[in-house]
């Protein structure tokens, strides 16, 4: 049998060209393809590249010389506020009955919230906790089970006391599996616990089949346990669970650490001598690090339905996604886009945040990590946020091919290691809120670190105001953000624990 040809057939070639036409044509000829991208939007909205939407506060951003009273204010640590962790243990558990599963869905910081509140649900019903089972993200399609995360013994071994923990059921419940309750009605499965139920709802609801059965499974399960009215050993345990029982696997430890130390390190080989020169002066920044964390992904900006700047084509395509995803149900799209800023409902573009950044004090000698997964509209989207800062950094710059390829693919393991670099960070900024952003600002919170919260409402009514000058904007971004640098702030009823944990998890004194 004759082998085949490696080269193209003469047919083939035409085909080849072609598709060759179409992928470098777009890049050569950028002009003559715009009238496409305006036709079809779907097709051709990621070639065209947005433009600065602020173009004059860019320019004048990129000359400004930032005092160094207000850099040494900012790269300050917080002082002490008089709030410091308060996690007494409740005290030995009873002798458990019956065992309670979890199934959870989500990213990785809204499964953390859900493993403490079921942690909580475990120990109002004195029953025994099955490690979680976390379900395939739809977005990020990543398998990444709990114990791919987190460190299952040191989560044990810590909640020892409080709760009966174990890895897997034994065999006379072997039965009770995601697949089994996947393909049918199961008298086992709770589908019924509403949002943010009560102490008393679960007792009445979930202990009758414990008693019956000796098992239940409980999905979904996201948000499932008030933040009120629950014994103040309840929510000391969540945050026990938070804070100190949830522990990475020591390979996303060492791997971060090794990330930190590069952060802190003097800049080497850096093309951007004018940077180099700005860190060796400035001694109040010398070995540290800001992390920004960014979520500007194709669901958010198509579901905020706010104009990014990139022209008819990007409007276009991103109202056929949300046609697509939500069939039009986003109450955000029956608004204009200064009234969506108005009222703080846009997410900050990276140009955006990067002027917030240089308004608080940050200069282009700041070594900035960036937290985030994919944006959208890739780097062309980030250029401004490149300009201002030269120095930032991602995973993939800092880590090396032989260590990026023990987590890459994996949504949760790249967004623990974000996590834990941001924990360590000597300023943390979120551009918008979410998942991250929440559970960030409760951790440093309880350790006391330097986070800004960035004042949605108001940067909003800023960034709508065209005619603004550097001056004016400066002054309005630094006033709008007094207090907001990690300051504690007491959780008011119905709002989380797992963004304000004091006062139920910390103590004055």
């Amino acid at each position: 049998m004759r082998r085949p040809s490696s080269s193209p057939s003469p047919a083939r070639a035409p085909a080849l060209a072609a598709a060759a036409a179409v992928v470098l044509l777009p890049a050569i000829f950028p002009a003559l393809f715009s009238p496409l991208g305006r036709a079809f939007p779907s097709l051709f909205s990621e070639w065209n590249a947005p433009k600065p939407m602020h173009e004059s506060l860019l320019n004048q951003a990129l000359q400004w010389t930032i005092p160094d009273e207000q850099k040494r204010d900012l790269w300050t640590p917080l002082p002490y506020q008089g709030w410091k962790p308060c996690l007494k243990s409740p005290g030995a558990h009873d002798l458990p009955f019956g065992y309670i599963q979890v199934f959870l869905d989500g990213g990785l910081n809204q499964q953390r919230m859900g493993i403490c509140d079921a942690v909580a649900v475990a120990k109002i019903l004195n029953a025994t906790l099955v490690i979680p089972h976390l379900e395939v993200n739809p977005v990020w399609k990543d398998s990444s089970s709990f114990e791919d995360i987190f460190n299952v013994d040191h989560f044990i071994s810590t909640l020892r006391r409080e709760v009966s923990i174990v890895k897997y059921l034994p065999k006379e419940f072997s039965w009770s599996t995601r697949e089994f309750y996947g393909t049918g009605i199961r008298a086992t499965r709770i589908k019924t616990a509403p949002l943010h139920a009560s102490a008393s709802w679960y007792i009445e609801n979930v202990g009758p089949i414990l008693q019956s059965y000796g098992i239940a499974a409980i999905a979904p399960f996201s948000h499932r346990l008030a933040f009120d009215d629950l014994p103040a050993d309840i929510q000391r345990l969540r945050c026990k669970v938070n804070f100190e029982a949830l522990v990475f696997l020591p390979y996303i430890i060492s791997l971060g650490r090794t990330l930190e130390k590069r952060l802190r390190s003097p800049v080497q080989g850096h093309s951007t001598e004018l940077a180099q020169q700005g860190v060796e002066e400035n001694t109040n920044q010398a070995g540290k690090f800001a992390v920004l964390h960014l979520r500007f992904d194709k669901d958010m900006a198509a579901h905020s339905a706010c104009d990014f700047g990139g022209g008819r084509a990007e409007k276009l395509a991103l109202a056929k996604y949300r046609q697509v995803i939500w069939q039009g149900r986003v109450l955000n799209s029956q608004l204009t886009d200064e009234e969506l800023r108005n009222t703080g409902r846009c997410p900050l573009t990276p140009e955006e945040i990067g002027l917030i950044l240089v308004a608080l004090g940050f200069d282009n000698s700041t070594r900035l990590y960036l937290a985030s997964h994919k944006v959208y509209g890739g780097e062309a989207r980030i250029s401004s946020l490149r300009k201002l800062f030269p120095l930032m950094e991602d995973k993939r710059s800092l880590a090396s091919e032989d260590e990026l390829a023990k987590v890459e693919g994996k949504a949760s393991v790249l967004a623990a290691l974000d996590y834990y670099i941001s924990m360590h960070s000597d300023v943390f900024i979120s551009a918008s809120p979410g998942n991250m952003h929440n559970a960030l600002l409760a951790h440093r919170a309880y350790r006391n670190l330097k986070t800004i919260r960035p004042n949605m409402a108001l940067l909003g009514h800023v960034f709508v105001n065209k005619s603004m000058e550097w001056s004016g904007f400066q002054q309005a971004v630094q006033a709008g953000h007094k207090g907001r640098y990690g300051q504690i702030r007491l959780r008011k009823p119905t709002q989380s624990i797992y963004t304000y944990p004091a006062p139920d998890c910390m103590c004055q004194g």
